[in-house]
């Protein structure tokens, strides 16, 4: 092996960022980091989370060499513009300073590797000015070894600082996340990134086509060393002239100009040019599963572009497909996009299921195609009122939505399992269920006031506990007698006397009984659709459905406006 091949580093690690200056799309970060450091304001810990690839062990490692910087006279003190010369820059960036100590929780997990590294927390620095331990993918750590670590995140010696790094933030205990400084590292800017991979590209003597660079930051996804591990690949296979035909090749992605086509077909359901079309993709590289992805990107794009049209004024869309996405945006419906969308999705989960994927997505595209020739809920059920067969001519214009049903009228949605769409139907209202409480003052009278006003305030967890495992049994001011079973949640208990206090600014107390009490406002839920699915089926209205599409059953019963009154019969 030549020298040269054996000094060779790849681009991810060769353009790592040595300062803050080269951490790009985290301004906010290096603002906050370099302020810190400039005012002399050091956390003790500091946690980094974010998607893979951008930047939270080389923010690390920053941190460590503008902490223990001395500058080129070796009498600077922190910076945040380290000098890079300095005995401590060299040896931190080249990962082998022995007071910079990283620690992989992937494979050292355990309580015993913590306990080693708090046995060496107590000895001073060899020679820095910090002793810095980086943990990266922090949330790997056992429930042991977070809790024999707390004491010392809590209270480290002054030559101390803790750098956490994870992927997973929400896998942290509490308790470590309120030891820490917390900085969210986000995606970078498909803009942001295209402008740095071409950059790189100059300083590599390559010459990348700009299509090809957006291509390369796409399928980063926010993510700086997978577009960079992206460009790498490309200019290894194309040398120094790299192409928008090599890129999307080496990466299985279907070109642009057909995937319109391919869509268009697919909404004027064209089942065979369809196939075709995707059977030519195929055989020029396309993976399935990414041809499918990127119909669900154009699907979303088209839909956005729709409702907000400034989504088409983005630079990185080449003006053909701006033109041309303008025009599919204007002609297709709401309705159809959004019944386009949750097709694609679930063939794509079929496409990662199946052993052969290409015959999953072409299932998938049959299914979109022919639903397109299909009358929408509202045409159906307006044939079924005429006495008209439904069916619509594809040039014709979509009508309108149908009048809304009488105040004090509800729906019920008829599911048919064999066909691919059913027609709701109108149905006797159910029982009204509670209303959520939002008032500034809430008035607390019932579980079910509790548990809306919890999911109000963004306790989904708690809301869901109240809803399926309380039983309320006595519910007043101030107080809570509930029946949760022999084995109570402790937490959950603590949490909504918590929660009590903190919303009403009044103490509550929480009485349990092991007996008694009402159903579980679930429970309560699910008796009041089954009696008014019961009722359903007597209507006229859904029976007549019921006999135009057999096999349909009544799956759910949705009210459309409150009761006022009437005798109980929906309205058609």
């Amino acid at each position: 092996m030549s020298e040269d091949a054996a000094a060779y580093r790849v681009l991810a690690r060769k353009y790592r960022p040595t300062s803050f200056n080269g951490l790009i799309g985290q301004d906010s970060l290096v603002r906050t980091l370099s302020n810190a450091i400039a005012m002399d304001r050091l956390a003790h810990a500091w946690l980094l989370t974010g998607v893979r690839g951008v930047g939270k062990t080389s923010t690390a490692r920053i941190i460590a060499r503008a902490l223990n910087c001395i500058g080129e006279d070796g009498t600077g003190g922190p910076t945040p513009e380290p000098c890079g010369v300095c005995d401590h820059c060299v040896s931190i960036a080249e990962d082998r300073h022995v007071d910079v100590i990283e620690m992989d929780a992937a494979s050292r997990t355990g309580v015993d590797d913590v306990r080693e590294l708090i046995e060496s927390v107590r000895y001073r620095p060899v020679s820095a000015r910090y002793k810095i331990y980086i943990i990266d993918e922090v949330h790997m750590l056992s429930k042991q070894a977070f809790n024999a670590l707390l004491k010392t995140l809590e209270e480290p010696p002054p030559h101390v600082k803790f750098v956490f790094a994870t992927t997973e933030v929400r896998r942290l205990p509490v308790t470590v996340l309120s030891r820490c400084q917390r900085f969210d590292l986000r995606r970078v800017d498909m803009e942001v990134l295209i402008e740095h991979f071409s950059a790189i590209a100059a300083k590599e003597g390559a010459e990348v086509e700009p299509a090809a660079l957006a291509l390369i930051a796409r399928a980063a996804d926010g993510s700086v060393r997978d577009g960079l591990s992206v460009l790498d690949q490309a200019m290894a296979h194309e040398g120094t002239q790299v192409t928008e035909e090599a890129v999307r090749a080496m990466l299985g992605l279907a070109d642009r100009t057909r995937l319109f086509d391919l869509f268009d077909m697919l909404m004027k359901g064209a089942i065979k040019d369809a196939l075709d079309c995707f059977g030519e993709l195929h055989d020029a590289g396309a993976e399935p599963q990414a041809l499918l992805q990127d119909l669900l990107e154009l699907c979303h794009w088209l839909t956005r572009l729709k409702h907000v049209p400034a989504a088409g004024d983005d630079p990185a869309v080449p003006e053909a497909e701006r033109t041309r996405g303008r025009a599919m945006a204007e002609a297709l419906a709401v309705p159809s996009l959004a019944q386009t969308w949750q097709m694609l999705l679930k063939g794509l989960e079929e496409a990662n299921r199946a052993a052969r994927p290409a015959l999953a997505a072409e299932m998938t595209l049959v299914r979109i195609a022919y639903a397109a020739d299909l009358p929408s809920p509202a045409d159906a059920l307006r044939a079924i009122g005429t006495g008209d067969s439904g069916a619509r001519p594809k040039d014709a214009p979509v009508p309108s939505a149908p009048e809304p049903a009488p105040r004090g009228a509800a729906t019920a949605g008829a599911a048919a399992e064999p066909a691919p769409a059913a027609a709701p139907a109108a149905a006797p209202a159910p029982a009204p269920e509670p209303t959520p409480v939002s008032a500034p003052q809430p008035r607390l009278d019932s579980l079910a006031a509790i548990a809306a006003l919890a999911e109000e305030q963004r306790e989904p967890i708690l809301g869901a506990w109240l809803r399926t495992e309380v039983r309320p049994v006595r519910i007043a001011a101030g107080t809570v007698e509930i029946n949760c079973g022999r084995s109570p949640d402790g937490r959950m208990l603590d949490l909504l006397r918590d929660r009590l206090q903190e919303w009403t600014g009044e103490r509550w107390m929480i009485a349990l009984t092991e007996s008694g009490g009402e159903p579980t406002l679930a429970e309560q839920e699910r008796a009041a659709q089954e009696a008014a699915g019961r009722a359903a089926m007597d209507h006229p209205m859904v029976r007549r459905v019921l006999d135009a599409f057999p096999g349909a059953r009544v799956r759910k019963v949705h009210r459309t406006a409150p009761d006022s009154g009437n005798d109980g019969d929906a309205s058609p």
